[in-house]
């Protein structure tokens, strides 16, 4: 095997049976080594934008910390009205300020997000693994120093690239 690049249209990919023997199947096979390079991208970006949903939660930290914050201050307010009336601390009222929570519901959403971290997770692994194999394919089909299956990958690489990567602003 050669250890240069050449323009040849004979190359084997891969595989024995992709066999390529004059200009038609070359140029079949640079198509189809442009799209996977294509694929490849996407592939990228989909990772990516999994791995936003699974960092990122239902509620905002920003937003936890301010209810904290209101329901801390609710609760120094309530408790210096005690102090200060003791007409107050026997009164009806001083019932509905008292915030309740629903521990069930909490530990349901808590398990629900860990499921969906989960399998988030699990997504995201898969998606890795296909994107490593086809990666490796990618590298064998341009160790194959044809000048044209080099070609297809790089122009399949800026093509998915330029088409893929705006895809992340939009999630």
């Amino acid at each position: 095997m050669n250890m240069y690049f050449e323009g040849s249209s004979n190359v084997t990919l891969l595989f024995n049976f992709w066999n390529v023997h004059g200009p038609a199947g070359m140029v079949l096979s640079v198509f189809v080594v442009l799209l996977l390079t294509v694929v490849y991208e996407l592939l990228k970006v989909w990772k990516i934008t999994v791995g936003k949903q699974k960092s990122s939660p239902n509620t905002s930290p920003s937003t936890a910390m301010s209810f904290s914050q209101n329901k801390q201050s609710c609760f120094a307010t309530v408790i210096k009205c005690q102090e200060g009336s003791s007409s107050l601390a026997n009164s009806p009222s001083e019932v509905s300020l008292t915030p309740t929570e629903n521990t069930d519901n909490a530990a349901d959403s808590s398990t629900a997000a860990k499921r969906r971290r989960w399998i988030l997770h699990c997504l995201q692994t898969a998606i890795h693994i296909v994107q490593v194999t086809l990666g490796y394919m990618l590298m064998l089909c341009v160790m194959s120093y044809n000048i044209w299956i080099f070609l297809g990958v790089i122009t399949g690489s800026v093509l998915g690239y330029f088409v893929a990567f705006p895809l992340l602003n939009h999630t």
